[in-house]
């Protein structure tokens, strides 16, 4: 079945696009950042905007405050200028295609303290949160930032406590896992935390020399309520965004910057949420039956996406942009196959994904088209028991649909144990050395090792919580991103050591919250999405030195990175939902730490 519809970028929102292609030259606009002193500004952020507003290419100055872009965007453009604690400044411009603009920038200092807070990181605005060392500040950190920032201008609106308890219980409705003890906690934190008034906090903003050679090039695509939740760059060099809440798969053509938005087909008939139809989903977000997660490409150019909503592993042509589904087989009382997660392809063409509530990992051959299940170690009791249920009080609570009674029913709520209840295998890879899988337990804290010949498990325990999405280096050396305490872990699968490297922070009591990362199989260099402070962080191991790239978008919130052939660094912005982002909707990103290419690839 082919389901192909074709968008300009902003289609969805009533705006019309521009294509960069067939544009005779490239204009170059330079020039200096300065206050009004003047003095430079060091690592000040530049940004080009297209005339539609549906595209941007930013660079960062140097040491003397001097930035360069050189850009494929002609008309009525608009040149920002923006600095941590000064106010922003914007420059409409006229650009021919060959045009060579100098432009000063020149920013002035804030004075007014409310205008101040507002321009801060959300990892700034948590600060103010009372939260002490311990497991209460775990908890939060663990259970309220998986899906968004928690202290961006939506999260932190001040609200009755009671509206504090009815967010709280919608996002358990979508996987907060809390004992009802950790609710109130979190209900009087939030009430007391974020009361309106302005945060009163110093960030410090590394300068690194590198920033002013990178581009960044951010494209607008899907809409407001979209959830883009990974992007893959494609074979064919084409940006491919998985949108959760639509069943949509974007793909970009980085020359054209044509979007073809490709509806994944629902033939069975499944209800809005698919598995999730019982609990209370994102309001107007969720209104799809898959819920594509993720993405692996095998070397004859098929796709094969995770669907998190409906037990289903999707393949995609991108030839004939055609869809097949692939059911996952279902045990006794529904047991298998909940919530399928991050996909990963092998050196065979296999295609290994772990299952979050299901504590499995299954393996597709992609020729025979049959699964292997490999059911995970339990970890105790209380897990093993969610092991067991989860897929039944799923079931049953969807008799029920967006009535959130899979909460009534869960011993994590009723035995008062929270998120202890689960282990819920999260990130996947296969060691580019001797083909071993390795998964992490985001809940368990375990980081496992699957044998590809015997199935054989073994397991260690993580020195620091939340494992993430994890990736492999050239090497075999595993980096895991520890979410839970803002920390990078180095794990050498040979001697079974771990090294530790604590994550920078912006000031005292911030706290980063480390979802993804990859290693650039050519510099080794590891890209770690800093999610709570708008930053990517770059970690060059051989000189155990981060260079930290704020970003150009404030509300940032990525959750993979996939490389390009000339090495760009490429990502979606996926904060949930998507309006919070500072734009408005969500977006790809591409970061050229070289600045080699520009805007005309």
């Amino acid at each position: 079945m082919k389901i192909v519809k074709v968008f300009n970028l902003n289609a969805v929102l009533g705006v019309s696009m521009a294509l960069a292609a067939g544009q005779a030259g490239a204009a170059t606009v330079s020039g200096y950042v300065t206050t009004a002193e003047p003095k430079a500004l060091a690592g000040a952020i530049v940004t080009l905007w297209n005339e539609q507003k549906d595209q941007k290419l930013s660079t960062y100055t140097d040491a003397k405050g001097y930035y360069t872009l050189e850009t494929d965007f002609t008309g009525k453009v608009t040149l920002r200028g923006r600095s941590p604690y000064y106010r922003d400044s914007n420059a409409p411009l006229t650009l021919a295609s060959d045009a060579d603009l100098d432009q000063l920038l020149i920013l002035e200092k804030m004075t007014d303290p409310q205008e101040i807070s507002d321009s801060l990181t959300a990892s700034a605005h948590v600060t103010k949160l009372p939260l002490t060392e311990g497991e209460d500040r775990e908890t939060f950190i663990a259970q309220c930032n998986f899906c968004h920032q928690q202290g961006n201008s939506l999260t932190r609106t001040p609200r009755p406590e009671e509206a504090w308890d009815a967010t709280i219980w919608r996002m358990e409705g979508y996987g907060a896992m809390l004992s009802h003890a950790e609710h109130d906690m979190i209900r009087k934190t939030l009430f007391e935390g974020f009361d309106g008034a302005p945060v009163s906090v110093e960030q410090t903003h590394d300068f690194s020399p590198e920033l002013a050679q990178a581009t960044i090039h951010e494209w607008h695509v899907a809409t407001p309520t979209s959830f883009l939740h990974d992007t893959m760059v494609g074979q064919d060099g084409n940006l491919y965004g998985i949108d959760e809440s639509d069943d949509i798969i974007y793909e970009m053509n980085r020359d054209t910057d044509e979007i073809i938005a490709h509806k994944i087909p629902n033939p069975e008939g499944l209800p809005m949420g698919g598995n999730f139809v019982g609990a209370q989903l994102p309001i107007g977000i969720f209104t799809g039956h898959h819920g594509p997660h993720s993405g692996a490409q095998i070397s004859d150019g098929r796709m094969f996406f995770t669907a998190a909503l409906s037990s289903n592993l999707v393949e995609f042509s991108t030839d004939t942009h055609e869809f097949k589904l692939h059911p996952i087989p279902r045990g006794f009382l529904w047991k298998k196959g909940i919530y399928s997660h991050t996909i990963r392809a092998d050196k065979e063409n296999n295609v290994w994904f772990t299952v979050l509530a299901s504590n499995m990992v299954l393996k597709f051959d992609t020729k025979t088209e049959a699964f292997t299940e490999i059911k995970l170690p339990s970890n105790g009791t209380a897990r093993w028991l969610s092991d067991q249920l989860t897929g039944t009080i799923l079931k049953i609570s969807g008799l029920f649909p967006g009535k959130n009674h899979v909460l009534d029913l869960s011993h994590h709520k009723q035995d008062s144990i929270g998120a202890k209840a689960f282990n819920w295998p999260y990130g996947i890879d296969i060691n580019p050395v001797d083909g071993g899988v390795w998964y992490a337990k985001l809940l368990g804290n375990k980081l496992g090792h699957i044998d590809p010949d015997t199935l054989e498990i073994t397991e260690f325990d993580t020195p620091f919580k939340g494992p993430r999405r994890m990736r492999f280096d050239k090497n075999g050396i595993l980096w895991i991103p520890s979410f839970d305490e803002g920390m990078l872990m180095r794990f050498d699968t040979k001697t079974e050591q771990f090294e530790n490297i604590e994550l920078p922070v912006l000031s005292e009591n911030e706290y980063e919250v480390p979802y993804a990362l990859n290693i650039h199989e050519h510099t080794g260099d590891v890209w770690i999405a800093a999610n709570n402070s708008d930053r990517v962080l770059r970690y060059i191991p051989g000189e155990k030195r981060f260079i930290s790239y704020p970003m150009p978008s404030r509300v940032v919130w990525f959750r993979d990175f996939e490389f390009t052939e000339d090495g760009q660094v490429c990502t979606s912005n996926s904060n949930l939902p998507a309006y919070a982002h500072e734009d408005g909707v969500p977006a790809f990103f591409c970061i050229d730490p070289n600045g080699t290419t520009k805007t005309d690839h």
